[in-house]
C-alpha cells in the first residue's frame, strides 16, 4: 500500500520553528495521529535516524497521519540545542507543540475521534514518557528508551484497576545487545508497571540488520 509523499513543513514551537516531516495514509480510513521523537541531539540524533524512519513508515502503513520532527536546535529547527543538563523538559514541550498543531490541522478530517500515538527512540522514547503524562495518548511505542538516564516517569499504574492510564496500550522494544541503553535498565523500569518488553535477540542500539524485525513487531502489535 503506497503512502502519500511526505511533506516538509515548519510549525511554531516554544523555542522557535520546528522542522517537521508529515505524511498522510493514502486510504480513507484514518486511525489517528502518530508523532515520532528522535535520539539525543548531542550524539547526532535527528529525525532522519533509521529507527525513526522505520517507525514513521510503519505507522503510516497502519493508517496514522504520521509526523517526525527535529527537536529544538537540531538541523533547521530553531532554539538552543539540548545541553544534556535536564531531563528533556524543553523537548517535551516541543512534542506538545507538534501534537497540538497536528490535531488542530487534521482533526476535522476524521470520522471518529482520532487516536493519539506517541513513539520515540532512545532519548526520544524517554521524552515521550514525559509527554504521555500530559497528553494521555491511547498508544505509546518506545524503542530502546533511555528511561534510566532521563529518570523517565512511569506510564502505567497496575495497582489501580480502573485507572484510564492503566488501560493504555504500551509497546516497548529492546535489543539484547544494546550497548547504549542496557536491557536490564529497561526491564527494571517496566517491571513495576507490569509492562512486557519485546526483546530482539542480537539487536544492538540502532537495530542494524534488525530494522525489518522492528517494523514487523510494530505492524503486528499496533
Amino acid at each position: 500500500m503506497n503512502s502519500h509523499i511526505p511533506q516538509k513543513l515548519f510549525i511554531d514551537g516554544p523555542a522557535g520553528k520546528l522542522e517537521t516531516v508529515l505524511a498522510e495514509p493514502d486510504f480513507r480510513y484514518r486511525r489517528g495521529f502518530a508523532v515520532v521523537a528522535h535520539p539525543h541531539p548531542l550524539y547526532g540524533g535527528t529525525m532522519n535516524n533509521k529507527v525513526v524512519h522505520t517507525l514513521f513508515k510503519a505507522f503510516l502503513e497502519l493508517g496514522f497521519v504520521t509526523v517526525k520532527f527535529n527537536f529544538r536546535g537540531v538541523e533547521q529547527s530553531e532554539g538552543e540545542l539540548n545541553s544534556g543538563k535536564d531531563n528533556g523538559a524543553g523537548e517535551t514541550e516541543d512534542v506538545l507543540a507538534v501534537v497540538e498543531t497536528i490535531r488542530n490541522e487534521f482533526a476535522a478530517s476524521f470520522d471518529t475521534p482520532p487516536l493519539l500515538l506517541l513513539a520515540g527512540f532512545s532519548f526520544g522514547g524517554a521524552v515521550q514518557a514525559y509527554a504521555a503524562q500530559r497528553l494521555k495518548p491511547q498508544i505509546v511505542v518506545l524503542v530502546a528508551p533511555a528511561v534510566q538516564r532521563l529518570s523517565a516517569p512511569h506510564l502505567a499504574k497496575p495497582d489501580t484497576k480502573h485507572d484510564i492510564e492503566s488501560a493504555r496500550q504500551v509497546l516497548i522494544i529492546q535489543g539484547d545487545q544494546d550497548e547504549v541503553v542496557p536491557l536490564q535498565t529497561v526491564l527494571d523500569w517496566a517491571a513495576p508497571q507490569e509492562l512486557p518488553v519485546v526483546v530482539v535477540p542480537g539487536a544492538e542500539h540502532f537495530f542494524h540488520r534488525r530494522l525489518h524485525i522492528l517494523k514487523r513487531i510494530v505492524l503486528d502489535s499496533c
